[in-house]
Parts: C-alpha cells; structure tokens; sequence
C-alpha cells in the first residue's frame, strides 16, 4: 500500500482536529460564555444592562454603581504586589546545586526580555474577573536577519480573552493541564488580514459548518487556531556492560543506522545485558482554519505544550469543567442595587412640585403665562372663572392638584439588604481601607487577614500556573540553550544582571573534565515562591522582631534584631539602608550571600588591612612565638654543654690509673661523712677500669 502524501495526510489530521475541537467546543460553550459575561459585568460601562433586564428598562434610567469593580481590583493590586518567582531545585533535594541556580537567573532573564509580567497580570486579572486566563511560551531566533546565527531564546507572551480561543482536550484533568495531548488556540482574523497572511480570499472557504458546531467563518471575522498535538513514540534502549563494568545505550534507530555499532562493541568486551522500553514526548504544531492545514510547522522546543492556563476557582462537575471568577456570585446583587437606584433616579427625575388640574376654559387666553411661570416667576398666575347654566360663577380655582410620587416603604429597606448581600459576597472593603481610631495594630493587621483570605484561592492557583510555566521553559530550554562557549543574560535573585556561559569547560576536583552550565542535564523540580499577601503582613516581621529585641540582653543578638528589622522595612527612598543592612548581615554570617556577594566579600576580606588591636594581638602571638624559640634553643644549647662536660670528665677518668682513682674515692667519701650526707653513687667504668669496692 503506498505511503499517503503529505496533503493527504494533512487532510486527515485536519478532520480529527475539527470533530475533536467541535466536542470541546459544544462541552464548553455556556461555562466559556458565562466566564466572558463575567468579565464583561465588571469591566466593560453598560454590560450590566445587557439582556433581558435592559429591555425591561428601556427609555428609563440605567444606572450603574459598580462595586464589583472596586473588589477584582483590589484583589488584582494584592497580586501585582507580591510577585511570584519560580525556582530550581535537583531532584535529590540538594540546596547548593549550581546549575539549579542558572536556570532560575536564565528564566528571570527570559521573563525580562520577553515582558512577562504583562502575560502574567493580563491571565491572573481574567482569571479573577471571568474565572480563566492564559499565556504562551514560544522561541524564536535572536537574529532574524543572520542566516547563520541559529542562537533561540524563549518568549513568555500573553493570550488575550482566553476564555474564548483556548481549548484543552476533554481528557485533561490536571489542573495545569499537564496530561493534556491536545490544545487550539484561536486567533480572529480580518479578512484582509487573513489574504495577506495566507495569500487565498476567505470568502472562498467552504463553509460546511452545521449552526450548533462553531463558526470558523463569520460575515466579520475569519478564525485561524494554533493546533497543538502531543506524539508519544516507543522505542528499545539496548544496554551494552564493557568488562571494566562501563555501560553504553543505544537505541534501536542508532544500531539500525549504524550496521557495524553493535560488532564493534562486541568485539571491544562489551555484552548486551538487558533492554528498557522508553517513551518519547514531542509537540507537533500546526496552523489551520475551518477549511485546511494551513501550515505545518513541525516540532518546536520541548516536550510540553507551550500554553499555561490559569483560573480563578475550578470545579469539575457531571464530567464538565466549570470555573468562575470573583464576580459571577455578586452579579445578582449588582443588578438589584441597579434597579433601584435606577428607580429612584426615575422616581427623583419627576417634578416635586405640585401642578394645578385645569379645564381649558380656565386656561383659554393664559396659556402662555402658565408655561412660562417656571422661567420667569411670575409672582401670580391668572384663570377663568367657570360658569353654569344660569351663568352663576361656579369655580375659579384648579380641580386639584397633582401629588409627588411616593418612594415604596420597602425600596429602603431592600437597599440596605443588597449592600449587605453584596459586602458577604465581596467581602467587607470598608473594614480594610478605613482605619478607626484607638484600634491596634494586631487588629488591624487581624482585619487585613481576613480580607487576604479572600482572595488566597486565586493566588494558590496563580501559583499553580507559574510552576507550570517555569516547568514548560525548562523543558525547552534544554533543547535550545545548547550551544557551547554561548553567552547569555542572566538575572540574580536580587535582580542584578550577570553573565552565564553555556557548557564551560572546567576540571572538576577529580581532575576530571566536564562542562559547566549544561542545561541538557538540567533535571529539576521547579518550586514556586509566592510572596507576602499584603503590606501589613510585611510589617508583621518588623513588629515580630520588634518584640523580640525587648526580651534579649545579648549584644550581638540586639545587632542582628536591629540589623534585621532594618533589612524588613518597606518605605520610599529606604532601599539603600535595606542593601547597606544586608551587607552588614552577610558581614556577620546572618545572611547567606550571592555568588556574586560571595565574590566581593572575598576580594575585601584579601585586600581589608587588620585593625589596631588584630595588630596588637598578632606582634603579641610572634613576640611569644620568639621566646618559645629563644627558649628552645636555651634548652638546646644546656643539653649540649651537659654532654660536654659529660665527656670531658669520661676523658679525665681515662686518664688517671688505680691508685689515683683509689685516692679521689677515698676522698670522696670523706668528704661525705664530714657533711653527715649519704655516699654519692660510684663513677662509672671508664675504658674498663673499675674502681675497688670500698
């Protein structure tokens, strides 16, 4: 059976991409819609008349008091307040790793360059206000202009209304979507964009679509979809053992290539002890449209797809996955508010004032006085009398008078049951944002915990989506950052820039050779770090270590409190003492320094010259050191004279024969029982003479 062509087989894959998409789509649509409602609600002036509700007002007063807005943004200001950073850590749990650290300044460099923040506050805000947001990684070239320069660095770039184009398959249960094997991402497009992009007029498309399914082509807009597939391949790792115990793996592919592989390593000692079955993940993209694969655009970087979504809280329900934001619960009290402020907008709109109920005879020959009575003030106003039959005055004064409207007993008190409502959905803002007299700061600081907790669940899984994200870079990293000798940006953790270059030759302690910063053997866990909730906990560490500083005496623990404290403050203009304070804790082994701090501390402590009293000590210690050494040559020196005399007096016993011997023995002893003392010990043998036994 022949192969299929390429056209072929991008037919093929083209409809299992639109059945596929419509099933997501149709399962979809109302959680989708309601999220992009939501958003709406809160942010766009008069969505929150839209619908039925508007009809019903129409021609009257809409008025909008929007609360909701006040608290997404508050909770969207705690999150742009408290940045969350991705970190490395090796798999082994080792806290020194060195290359751990590279890839957490490569990524902060690949957040800089690429503006992520944007990405970042554009998802977390949709996914606040609607309940799902998103963002992309992709690569691109350094220099598009170099045809040589193959040099990649990785984007972080936002996707804007990502709850109306991205579409995960049905399968994917994970929150961060990381079983996910397919992924669209729509993209709406003119259709003079879409001629000049692709070169072919829109409106030929076929347009095959049924109603219910969605609309790739609409009278306005045509819709293009990045298309993402996950290919799973198996393949055999055969596992070759040398006779010094060396392993060599190849692959099937490689010995299938390679006729001759296997031979050689047989011949060379080695021996097939044992196969592994292996899996591999590759990323598949393509561009396409309701019609046909646009463009295939082969594998890209990395063995995940490159999409992170994010939401605001999620459930999975009768097999559905439904999310919702900070707004969707608050709606129905918004719109009660509306109403009757509306109402009573409409209801204060009417004229106050009394106006007199005339019969046009009364009025025949005044009108003009009495419509402009409320321009000029007339100080009276003039009527005709009315007459009867007989033409006997019967009037003259107006029928009656129109009344005021009333405002409804129960509008009053519906008013302050839907701020109420609105403040147990929303939560209490005032309580936070108005500080009242006489109230302390644990209170305070008690009061601004409550309001965090509100919105812990969005940044719990923010956080989520950011691990993801640091964990989709790293796997495409290693497959770009790949060239040796390359030299990249790279950010610190206290946002210094710092140079890092790829696979860097270095000897290791062994003596070995190896590289330095090959991210190939980047096998991490990434671990997220989500900063303090609020200013006020912030300033919870100073009054923390406020606290302590009154119960210690210890001089050097009062330097490192107060050291520490300054390091914690947050004010304007202070961030030259935090950095000086910081130096000082590092000076003091409080504070573990940066490569970089560690650096500089090394060149100070080798060029700092010894104070006074280290000079002082270090005279005293060779001053001492010289007088052990004047000693022990003393003892030296007294050794060797005994050994002297020692010698001469053997030399002088030498010399003398037995009878003077005799003689200075006798004298000897005399001399000793005159002084009443104990005999001294006998001379020793010299040259083999002893003396006689007295």
């Amino acid at each position: 059976m022949a192969r299929p062509s390429k056209e072929e087989r991008h037919a093929l894959i083209h409809q299992e991409a639109i059945r596929e998409f419509d099933r997501i789509q149709s399962a979809m649509r109302d959680e989708r819609l309601q999220a992009l409602q939501d958003r709406r609600f809160y942010s766009v002036a008069g969505a929150q008349w839209e619908g039925p509700l508007g009809d019903q007002f129409e021609n009257k007063p809409k008025m909008e008091v929007n609360k909701i807005h006040l608290s997404v943004i508050r909770i969207i200001n705690e999150y742009r307040n408290n940045r969350i950073d991705v970190s490395f850590i090796s798999k082994d749990g080792t806290d020194s790793d060195k290359l751990a650290d590279t890839c957490a300044s490569l990524y902060r460099a690949s957040e800089q360059d690429s503006v992520a923040t944007e990405a970042y506050d554009n998802a977390f805000e949709e996914a606040v206000g609607g309940g799902f947001g998103a963002w992309r990684l992709r690569t691109e070239y350094e220099n598009d202009e170099d045809a040589e320069d193959e040099r990649q660095k990785i984007l972080i770039e936002p996707i804007f209304d990502a709850d109306s184009c991205v579409f995960f398959d049905l399968n994917a249960r994970r929150q961060d979507k990381a079983d996910a094997k397919r992924c669209y991402v729509l993209t709406a497009m003119t259709y003079d964009a879409y001629k000049e992009e692709w070169g072919e007029d829109p409106a030929s498309m076929p347009k095959e679509i049924q109603q219910l399914e969605f609309d790739w082509l609409t009278p306005d807009v045509v819709y293009i979809a990045e298309y993402y597939r996950i290919e799973e391949t198996s393949e055999t790792i055969h596992i070759f053992v040398g006779i010094d115990g060396d392993e060599k793996r190849h692959s099937d592919a490689e010995l299938e290539e390679d006729i001759t592989l296997e031979e050689t390593l047989l011949a060379t000692g080695y021996r097939e002890m044992r196969t592994k079955k292996v899996k591999r993940k590759k990323v598949h993209k393509y561009i396409m449209d309701g019609a046909k694969i646009l463009d295939d655009c082969g594998y890209i970087a990395g063995k995940c797809i490159p999409i992170v979504p994010t939401y605001g809280k999620r459930w999975v329900v009768d097999n559905v996955e439904r999310c919702m934001g900070h707004v969707r619960l608050a709606k129905d009290a918004q719109r009660l508010k509306n109403m009757q402020l509306s109402k009573l907008a409409e209801i204060s709109a009417i004229s106050s004032v009394e106006k007199p109920i005339l019969t046009p005879e009364q009025i025949s020959g005044h009108q003009v006085m009495w419509s402009e009575d409320n321009i000029k003030n007339y100080p009276y106003l003039l009527v005709n009398a009315l007459t009867g039959a007989d033409g006997n005055i019967v009037a003259i004064g107006p029928q009656s008078h129109t009344k005021s409207p009333a405002i409804p007993p129960a509008m009053a008190a519906l008013l302050q049951i839907t701020e109420t409502d609105m403040q147990d959905v929303l939560g209490n803002q005032q309580a936070g944002e108005q500080v009242q007299p006489n109230v302390s700061g644990k209170a305070i600081e008690l009061i601004q915990n409550k309001l965090d907790m509100q919105a812990f669940i969005y940044m719990s899984n923010m956080a989520k989506a950011v691990q993801r994200s640091g964990e989709i870079w790293l796997s495409m990293a290693k497959d770009v950052f790949v060239e040796e000798g390359r030299k990249m940006k790279g950010i610190g953790d206290q946002g210094a820039p710092q140079s890092i270059e790829l696979l860097k030759p270095k000897v290791s302690e062994a003596g070995e050779l190896m590289m330095e910063n090959d991210l190939a053997a980047a096998d991490f866990d990434v671990v997220v770090d989500v900063g303090p909730s609020s200013a006020s906990k912030r300033q919870a560490t100073v009054r923390s270590l406020t606290g302590v500083l009154q119960l210690t005496q210890d001089p050097e623990t009062v330097s490192v409190l107060q050291a520490m404290i300054m390091y914690n403050m947050e004010a304007e203009g202070i961030e030259d003492i935090r950095n000086w304070f910081r130096n000082k804790l590092i000076h003091m082994g409080v504070v573990k320094p940066t490569e970089a701090e560690m650096k500089a501390l090394q060149e100070e402590m080798a060029n700092q010259q010894p104070d006074a009293q280290t000079q002082f000590l270090q005279a005293s210690a060779a001053q001492a050191q010289a007088a052990a050494q004047k000693a022990q040559a003393d003892s030296v020196l007294a050794i060797a004279k005994s050994k002297e005399t020692e010698a001469k007096t053997a030399e002088t016993f030498s010399k003398m024969d037995i009878a003077q011997a005799q003689a200075v023995m006798d004298a000897i002893k005399n001399l000793g029982e005159v002084a009443g003392g104990e005999m001294p010990p006998a001379p020793p043998e010299v040259s083999g003479i002893r003396p006689a036994a007295i």
